[in-house]
């Protein structure tokens, strides 16, 4: 059983106040992020799907993922969305000193460069695990560290499609910051999820975009 809260508590947020948890927005708007990608199949699912709605969205990538599926990568790109770094190799930052957490970090970031001529440095760290000493040491070089709002908690096999669904409906509102994943492990409730997620806020007058 998953007992990764669905919303993220506001003590927490204000706990952890350098990472960014949510937009300011005085707009409808709602930021849709994807983690693991780029994937062969699911990443290129999602960007179709996001197209049909006109909607961005903010792509937390693997360098190592990018290294094995440039062309992918360059889809996303095209297609104007924002890419963030989620390191290099999927590292738990508990279980990973300073100087290799940050030396993995670089290693995705010189892959991202090398393909996107962009400055902007977002950072996401996989399993939403990071020390306070690696958070201020990658804010010390200049990175953003993105976290979230609301976990949709595709990943986790155990819970139904509806459920993924519902964790998103029922808790998003304006400026919130959504995670799904473009991976195998949670294409199940993801591909269940996503089209629906955005066919209701749509609706609803609400817009999509990337974090910048």
């Amino acid at each position: 059983m998953n007992f990764t809260p669905v919303k993220t508590p506001l003590i927490v947020q204000k706990l952890f106040s350098k990472y960014t948890w949510k937009i300011a927005s005085n707009t409808k708007e709602i930021y849709l992020t994807f983690d693991d990608g780029p994937t062969p199949e699911i990443t290129n699912w999602v960007l179709d799907l996001l197209k049909q709605y006109n909607a961005k969205a903010t792509f937390f990538c693997i360098g190592n993922n990018i290294e094995k599926h440039p062309e992918i990568f360059q889809d996303i790109i095209t297609q104007g969305h924002t890419i963030g770094n989620h390191t290099h190799n999927h590292v738990k930052g508990w279980k990973t000193s300073v100087i290799d957490y940050l030396e993995n970090v670089q290693l995705a970031q010189n892959v991202i460069h090398s393909k996107i001529k962009s400055n902007t440095k977002l950072f996401r760290p996989p399993y939403g695990q990071i020390t306070p000493k690696q958070g201020t040491a990658l804010i010390n070089i200049g990175y953003k560290i993105i976290m979230w709002t609301v976990l949709s908690i595709d990943w986790d096999s155990s819970i139904s499609r509806k459920t993924s669904l519902k964790n998103v409906i029922t808790k998003a509102k304006s400026g919130n910051i959504i995670v799904f994943h473009d991976s195998i492990k949670a294409s199940k409730n993801m591909q269940y999820a996503l089209p629906k997620v955005l066919e209701h806020f749509s609706k609803k007058g609400y817009l999509f975009k990337s974090i910048s």
